[in-house]
């Protein structure tokens, strides 16, 4: 099983960028997919997560109004659509499965726990 996070760069405040995660080796239609970042000298936080129904999104209030997740499962894809890009948001993004035995209520998509499996990470740098 492997994620691939891609589509970062350095791009100036108020600017837009789309990550995209790639995952193989099985299919995760049926999983929770998420979004984290971490920026230096701080701990890995949540971005944004999408139910594995893709009804439900979830974002942290930082980002929320934002950023948007999204999904193709036939491509096996996950997205993250970053508009109005401050400097606080430069960090190392990361995508993650979720684990559906640790994802029992609204509070679990937020927690770095409930995912077991993880990209390398996309740096993402927002200039002021």
């Amino acid at each position: 099983v492997q994620l691939h996070a891609s589509g970062g760069g350095l791009v100036q405040a108020g600017g837009s960028l789309r990550l995209s995660c790639a995952a193989s080796g099985r299919t995760f239609s049926r999983n929770t997919m998420g979004w984290f970042r971490q920026a230096p000298g701080q701990e890995r936080e949540f971005v944004a997560a999408m139910s594995r129904s893709g009804f439900s999104t979830y974002y942290a209030d930082s980002v929320t109004g934002r950023f948007t997740i999204s999904r193709d499962n036939a491509a096996n894809m996950v997205y993250l659509q970053m508009n109005s890009l401050k400097p606080e948001d430069t960090a190392v993004y990361y995508c993650a499965v979720g684990d559906p035995s640790k994802i029992l209520s609204t509070r679990s998509y937020y927690f770095i726990a409930s995912y077991d499996y993880w990209g390398q990470g996309t740096l993402v740098t927002v200039s002021s």
